[in-house]
């Protein structure tokens, strides 16, 4: 079960002005099924899919037009998302494993892959992100490394501090371990697909 931080304060949710808070139940969807949105280069959302306002709980009326962190679970720390913007606003896709907080407070995990949308000229106009399924095993990895940089983020009282701090505690984490985060990324993918070819060759 996703563990909440204790500093971990509810997210404002599209419906007026109540909060959604973590409630620690999963939300299920498919391991063939790909959520989709697609973001301005302010991280406002300007396409969602079906399957993503199902999973997320939202209406498309409610959910476009809202900043796509709207769905950001206050288990994942911040530290992945700086390095999620600094990849992609520079013109390079990212890959990233996310915890997703939906509109009832259920929670959802996903292997995200993030693109940069360019235009005619080579700029930039937005982002496009596919999400698939994870193992549980792979989220259980996922989510001990998160833990353990969101503690290096909450010891900070200021904001810049702490994404800071965590950005530092990710990097010496999967240092630690011979990583980079792309490269940790697609080890734990490589395993995700290696046992899913097994499963299907039983």
């Amino acid at each position: 079960m996703l563990v909440t931080p204790p500093t971990a304060r509810a997210v404002k949710s599209p419906r007026g002005n109540t909060r959604v808070v973590p409630t620690g139940v999963e939300r299920p969807y498919g391991r063939e099924e790909i959520i989709v949105s697609k973001t301005d280069t302010k991280g406002v959302i300007r396409y969602a899919n079906d399957i993503f306002l199902r999973v997320a709980g939202y209406d498309e009326s409610e959910i476009v037009g809202m900043p796509h962190n709207v769905i950001r679970h206050p288990g994942m720390p911040r530290a992945v998302f700086q390095v999620m913007w600094d990849t992609i606003s520079s013109g390079e896709e990212l890959f990233a494993y996310v915890v997703n907080l939906a509109a009832d407070g259920g929670h959802y995990w996903v292997l995200a892959h993030v693109t940069p949308t360019f235009d005619a000229t080579g700029t930039i106009v937005g982002y496009h992100s596919n999400r698939r399924w994870v193992e549980p095993e792979i989220r259980d990895e996922v989510e001990a490394v998160y833990a353990r940089v969101l503690h290096a983020e909450a010891a900070q009282q200021k904001t810049s501090d702490a994404i800071a701090a965590g950005v530092a505690a990710l990097v010496d984490e999967l240092a630690s371990a011979g990583h980079t985060l792309d490269t940790w990324v697609w080890a734990m993918a490589g395993r995700e697909m290696a046992g899913r070819q097994m499963a299907g060759a039983r």
